[in-house]
Order: structure tokens, then sequence, then C-alpha cells
């Protein structure tokens, strides 16, 4: 039934072949790891540094709401930032 709507729905998905695998399945093996690897490291890099900077590690909430604004405003105001960083650069080539 999953692969059926997945099918349908035009859905990657990473599911185990059935059936007899393809001539170049060992390349296609190696490229989908590369990808699921960055996928995977890049977010969790961005987090991690975000923890760190803005003192995510200890949440200081008593609640879980408080917790999630904490983490909510953490979050956006590192995205803040970069926004900032990124329009000072282009502000900055433009000038040179």
């Amino acid at each position: 039934m999953n692969r059926k709507f997945v099918t349908k729905n035009n859905i990657k998905t990473d599911f185990k072949r059935k059936g007899k695998l393809p001539k170049n399945y060992q390349q296609e093996k190696k490229l989908k790891a590369l990808i699921a690897k960055e996928r995977a490291t890049r977010p969790e890099g961005s987090f991690g540094n975000e923890k760190e900077h803005y003192h995510l590690k200890k949440i200081k909430a008593k609640t879980k709401a408080t917790e999630k604004l904490w983490i909510f405003f953490g979050i956006h105001t590192a995205n803040a930032l970069e926004i900032g960083r990124r329009i000072q650069n282009n502000l900055n080539q433009m000038a040179a």
C-alpha cells in the first residue's frame, strides 16, 4: 500500500528496493549516501553553532511553553543576524 501510494504521488523515499538491482546500483548507492550525509550534517551544524552562541544549550525555562519560546527566539535571532550579515555583504560588494 505505501509503495503504491508514494509511486502514484511521485514521492521520493528511502525504502529498500524490491526486485533485481540495476547495473549502476553501487554508484547510485554512493551518491545517495553522500546526499544523505550532506542533508543531515548541514542543519545539525547550524543548530549546534546557534545553541552555543545563543546560550540554548541549557534552557532557562521551567515550563514547556517558555522552553519553546526560548528556542523560538534563539533561532529567529540567529536568522535575523544572518539576514543582516547578507545585506551588509551585498552593500559592501556594491560599494566596491
